[in-house]
């Protein structure tokens, strides 16, 4: 079967970011499908093939920093050029769209009204209740057009894959049956992240102290991620000098939280750049614990964020701060802690206690890895994702 795989924002491992896609195309082509990638890049426009991947990069250039109207330009213009290569195109059995933004669903429904493409819908985020909760849609013209357009993608998507049970359970709340959705959260690596000997050549690259307790938030550092929470807890522990903070990513929070730094003289944190899959790898291994948190708003709460699953599978005990699946995972397999997104003394208080009892970092730490390996690793959900296609076109 040709597949076409519609993803505004794909990445290879090469590359700093989520690498979902490339997992799910490489086991589409395992399994004897042809695939063709169609993204974009800040570059000149290209056809490439990556890995048996065929990749088709549009050149519509997006950036994190970007405003909220740049960013809306860029999800029109990828919009509009997709549907465009989708009507122009007579090889595709399947369309694979996959947000965020929910406008990649479009060329996906013009691909099934016009070309009769039956399309899955990868639902990555529960657009548009995101941008509603955080105040980015506040029109409501505009909000009851983004909802009626969210439910037509759903309804008219052939099958439709969640990445959390927050996810699954707001789709179906749109009115979609739920013989018409799956869920299959995001993915552990165990193989590209593994507990092993700590990489002291590159915590010399860093200038990092070898000796203090790492943690670590790597990832998107947008407004959704509730960094500042991160802050305040660090700040009170800034007389420690025996644990340092390690942010690597980008994002448009990465410059207000850098200066905030420095204003307030929060000087246990340090600011990194995104790396690529194998530095970012060994990176994670050298610390300690690992952090995701998000604002506190429901909606956010239904996330499936990579870095928690890269984390299970470097082994590491994990502190997150949304009342959702995550809480409920990292306390049923006792591989992390909760705590209050409100209460920043929550997380340094267990910062500390983690730190003093590295006994139950490593209980975590096991059972993280083990999370990983027997229920989150990719060889797993990629087969099911393959078979949950085969089974149902």
């Amino acid at each position: 079967m040709k597949i076409l795989y519609i993803h505004q924002y794909f990445t290879t491992p090469e590359q700093p970011g989520g690498t979902r896609s490339y997992w799910i195309s490489k086991e589409l082509i395992k399994h004897g499908h042809d695939v063709t990638m169609l993204t974009t890049t800040n570059k000149k426009s290209k056809k490439v093939n990556i890995d048996g991947i065929h990749v088709v990069y549009l050149k519509i250039p997006y950036s994190s920093h970007m405003g909220i109207l740049h960013r809306l330009l860029a999800f029109i213009k990828f919009m509009l050029a997709t549907t465009l290569f989708v009507l122009k195109s007579n090889k595709f059995d399947l369309i694979l769209a996959t947000s965020t933004p929910l406008t990649v669903g479009f060329p996906a429904l013009v691909g099934k009204k016009i070309k009769k493409i039956p399309y899955f819908f990868e639902v990555r985020d529960l657009w548009p209740e995101v941008p509603i909760q955080m105040g980015a849609f506040k029109n409501k013209i505009i909000i009851k057009l983004t909802k009626w357009f969210e439910r037509s993608i759903y309804r008219n998507a052939y099958h439709i894959v969640a990445l959390s049970p927050g996810m699954y359970e707001g789709v179906i709340s749109t009115g979609v049956g739920d013989e018409k959705v799956s869920m299959i959260p995001n993915m552990s690596k165990i193989d590209k992240f593994w507990p092993h000997k700590k990489n002291e050549q590159l915590i010399e690259e860093f200038k990092l102290d070898p000796n203090t307790f790492k943690v670590i938030y790597f990832g998107a550092m947008g407004i959704a991620n509730g960094m500042n929470y991160i802050l305040d807890a660090a700040k009170l522990l800034s007389n420690r000098k025996d644990i340092e903070f390690l942010f690597f990513g980008f994002g448009s929070m990465k410059p207000i939280l850098e200066k905030r730094c420095v204003d307030e003289e929060i000087s246990n944190i340090r600011f990194f750049k995104g790396e690529p899959m194998e530095r970012l790898s060994e990176i994670v291994n050298f610390c300690d614990i690992s952090l995701v948190t998000f604002s506190n708003l429901p909606i956010l709460a239904t996330n499936s964020p990579n870095k928690l699953f890269d984390s299970l599978s470097a082994g590491k005990p994990i502190i997150v701060n949304s009342p959702g699946w995550t809480k409920d995972m990292v306390e049923k397999y006792n591989c992390g802690v909760y705590v209050n997104p409100e209460i920043p003394i929550e997380l340094s208080n267990q910062i500390i206690n983690l730190k003093n009892n590295p006994e139950l970092c490593d209980i975590m730490g096991v059972n993280s890895r083990k999370l990983a390996e027997n229920t989150f690793d990719k060889s797993i959900l990629c087969d099911q994702y393959a078979k949950l296609i085969a089974s149902t076109l």
